[in-house]
């Protein structure tokens, strides 16, 4: 390109020559470092919550360990028992995404600068992220509900 330019004005100052998408690539490069970050963390974030679903859980289990021996002493079926506990779990997840989906809503401003092609309100990403945290929430209260038969 350089000498393109020069063999048609040699006087031509030439200087930052770049193909389109390296111009492009360079002034996105700070919002995509910064969709990374928030990646990473809402990665870290996900894991260290399923880690305290867990927790809560296998102790609410250990907890009621006495409870589970009666009534499967009385006759209720181990299923019965994963059945009881999931429901608790889930009871308890619904809420949480049912409050997370209302922060989300009223926080959606916020990340308004940081989209692009998505609106803030995409209903596609907020069903599929609320699906995933209710399956991962509900697979961490599984663990201790399958211990506790």
């Amino acid at each position: 390109m350089r000498n393109a330019v020069l063999a048609i004005d040699p006087d031509q100052p030439i200087y930052n020559v770049m193909t389109v998408e390296q111009r492009l690539s360079d002034s996105i490069a700070s919002r995509r470092f910064q969709s990374l970050l928030f990646g990473i963390f809402a990665a870290v974030a996900l894991i260290i919550a399923a880690v305290g679903v867990y927790g809560v859980f296998s102790y609410i289990v250990s907890q009621r360990l006495r409870e589970i021996g009666i009534r499967i002493a009385l006759g209720a079926q181990p299923l019965d028992v994963l059945k009881m506990i999931l429901r608790q779990g889930t009871v308890v997840t619904l809420i949480g995404v049912l409050a997370g989906l209302t922060a989300s809503f009223a926080l959606s401003r916020v990340m308004k600068s940081l989209l692009f092609e998505v609106s803030t309100t995409d209903p596609a990403t907020f069903a599929a992220i609320a699906l995933l945290l209710v399956a991962i929430a509900l697979g961490a209260c599984y663990l201790p509900a399958r211990q506790a038969w």
